[in-house]
């Protein structure tokens, strides 16, 4: 499997750690039977149930661009250093990013979230023959 699916494979395990995790806050602030209703007439999330709401939120918006493009890269026969490279940012940029987020680490984080966007851009670079 080359390093851009592995990477694919490794932010999928990530956003079920997510998932998990915001499961797990949801279950904590609101309590089981809660949790395991209709969800109607929850009070309002805890802070840090919302904080996973949000990390789950933009880790799934990420997914959806950067997975196809790897997806394609896989068809297509492309991988490089640049392509690796690429994937190598998204995922451990996540990993960081979720990280902060879920600590409310503020300013730091959109960095940790643009270095995974440019690894984003590196792979579709190198599919439209831009680099890589």
């Amino acid at each position: 499997m080359t390093v851009e699916l592995t990477m694919l494979v490794y932010s999928t395990a990530l956003l079920i750690v997510l998932v998990l995790i915001q499961a797990s806050a949801g279950v904590r602030a609101q309590g089981l039977k809660a949790m395991a209703g209709a969800r109607d007439d929850l009070p309002a999330p805890s802070a840090f149930q919302a904080r996973t709401k949000r990390v789950v939120d933009n880790h799934r918006e990420g997914l959806t661009i950067f997975a196809p493009l790897v997806l394609v890269a896989a068809l297509a026969h492309v991988s490089s250093g640049v392509t690796a490279l690429g994937a190598q940012l998204f995922f451990y940029s996540r990993v960081v990013h979720a990280v902060l987020y879920l600590a409310g680490v503020p300013a730091v984080r959109p960095l940790v979230y643009g270095v995974g966007a440019v690894g984003t851009v590196m792979i579709l670079a190198a599919l439209l023959g831009l680099g890589g």
